[in-house]
This record gives structure tokens, sequence and C-alpha cells, in this order.
């Protein structure tokens, strides 16, 4: 009877305890979200976390807090959420360079590859070939032809050392057969502002970074390095365009959660960015950051875990190859 009665305050308690489970879990979120930029304010990731606040705080009924973690290209911020609870409660917003080329180019503490829980694409932005407003080639067969002839003289910024805007360079580099160092950045911000100033002559950015600089003159754009031009700039042409073919590079953002996250908690988290990006009042913020945003059949969980894939299996070729890697 004893052992019979320990069974039955066993058992009731599995099932409190199991009661207790479910409630948390549909009662998600119950407290305040935050969703990590690994890059320092005034860049894109902050800019589209920020954009994204608004409709997420009304979808989820509670505040989303942008906590911005900059260093080391990202990682310092990756790093933080990989390691986070697994709850929903520590998100990230992360991209190519920091879900692609750090994982390669970085001797990490996490597994960038696998410990995240994929929740939905966000956004894309071409890579973009911009200079000070000085620099002297008027167009990128001229910018090749004065970096053959000055080879090492010119300074690109990137935004971390090798990270993205450095994975674009040296790939431009291996195309054209040019040279010239880089200057790292703890973010896109800083960077702009020092190619601005004259400080640093050409950068391989974002063009949703670059774009309002380009609009307002204050820096020059040579190509968006995509095969057909891009529809919020028709202007700039394509690098294919202008001599130097299949030098191809986009930066996409995309929002993860720590490994083990519930899928329920995933699924209604996607749930509000799925609304958020249908709203037009973000659609026409996002434009005017000079970021698209993906179809509707792309914004799933298995659609942003198959699109990664594919990255990694394009770029870690390419990335290996150079034999780039943070010193």
């Amino acid at each position: 009877m004893r052992m019979s009665g320990l069974k039955t305050l066993l058992w009731a308690a599995t099932l409190a305890l199991s009661g207790i489970a479910g409630a948390a879990a549909q009662t998600y979120p119950s407290r305040p979200i935050t969703i990590i930029a690994p890059f320092p304010p005034g860049g894109p990731s902050d800019a589209l976390a920020r954009i994204l606040a608004g409709p997420l705080e009304a979808a989820l009924g509670q505040p989303i807090v942008i906590e911005n973690i900059g260093g080391a290209g990202g990682t310092v911020g990756v790093t933080r959420v990989a390691r986070a609870e697994p709850d929903g409660y520590t998100l990230l917003i992360g991209q190519w360079s920091t879900q692609v080329v750090n994982p390669v180019t970085y001797n990490l503490a996490v597994d960038v590859v696998n410990d995240f829980a994929p929740i939905a694409l966000i956004a894309n932005t071409p890579q973009i070939i911009i200079a000070r407003k000085d620099f002297p080639a008027d167009d990128v067969r001229g910018l090749i032809a004065w970096l053959k002839t000055n080879p090492d003289k010119a300074q690109a910024a990137t935004v971390g050392a090798a990270g993205g805007a450095q994975v674009a360079g040296m790939y431009f580099q291996q195309v054209t057969g040019t040279r010239f160092g880089f200057v790292p950045y703890r973010g896109g911000a800083p960077a702009m502002q020092d190619l601005m100033a004259g400080r640093v002559d050409i950068m391989f950015d974002q063009a949703a970074n670059a774009i309002t600089q380009v609009r307002a003159g204050t820096i020059k754009a040579y190509a968006v390095m995509t095969e057909q031009r891009w529809h919020l700039a028709p202007d700039i042409p394509t690098i294919d365009e202008s001599g130097a073919q299949g030098l191809h590079v986009s930066y996409w953002h995309a929002l993860w959660a720590p490994k083990g996250t519930p899928a329920d908690v995933v699924a209604k988290v996607n749930a509000a960015v799925v609304g958020a990006l249908a709203d037009p009042k973000v659609q026409q913020s996002f434009a005017a950051q000079g970021q698209d945003i993906w179809p509707r059949q792309q914004q799933t969980p298995q659609a942003l875990a198959a699109f990664y894939k594919a990255e990694i299996d394009k770029w870690w070729p390419i990335i290996k190859a150079a034999g780039l890697k943070v010193e």
C-alpha cells in the first residue's frame, strides 16, 4: 500500500509539473524579449531590429528590447545569444557575415551553425562598391585600373576583421587581380563615417548601409554586386555591366533563437515576424533603409534552414580557399 501511495504521489507530481510546463509554454511571452543586434547602433542590423520592434510588441504583447553588443565582427553578440537560455526571451538578428563568414574566419567558442534555431528570413540587400567622393576612379573599370597602377595604396574599410566586407573585397581582388589593404571597424556606421571623411578610400558595403549617403552625394557608388540592377537604385550599374562578371554578393538578415528553444515558441515568434513584414509601414521603412523583404514562402523557419545550408555550401569553399582567418 505504501509503495502504491508513493506511486500515486509521484504520478500526481508529474502531472502537476507537466501542467506548469504547458501553462508556461502557452503564456509565452510573459516578460520582455531581448533582440541582440551584434553591431553598434546605427548600422543595418540595428535599424532592422528597431523597425520590427514596434509591430512585434503589438503581436506578442510584451516589450521588445534591442541590445547592441558589438565587437569582433559580431561574434561577441552572437556568442551571447548562443549561450542564452533557450526560452524565447533572447533572440539574435544575424546576417550573412555573422552566420556564414565568421564560423570560418574566427576561432569561435560556440558552434554558430548548430547552436541556433532558425526563426525567419527578414531582409536582403545587395553588396555595393563605394568610395570616398574624391577618389580618382569614376567607374569600376577605372577603379580596377587605378588599383593595378597603385597596388597596396588604397585602404578598404571593413566591418570587423575577416568579416563579410573583407570577404567581398578579397573576392573582388581574386577576380580582378588587384591589391589593397583593409581597415577593420566595429560596425558599419563608424566605417561609413571614416569613408565620408576620406580617412579610407573604398568599401564593399551593404547597399542598405550606403544608399542614403550615395543619394546625398557624400560618397560615390561604382556598382551593385548583382546580376540585375537594384530596383531601389536603378541608376547604379551592376558589377556584370561594369566588367567584373559574376562577382555577386548580397547581405541577408534573419532572426534566430538559441538551439533548444521550444518549437511552439519559435512558431509564435515566426508568426509575429511574418505579420510585421506584411505591414505596409514596415515595408515602407525597410525600403527606405535599402532592404528587400523576402517573399512570404521564404519567411518560414524551414526556408531559413534550407537557405542557410545553401549559403554555407556556396561560400565556405571560397573563404577557405582564400585562407582568410582572424589572427
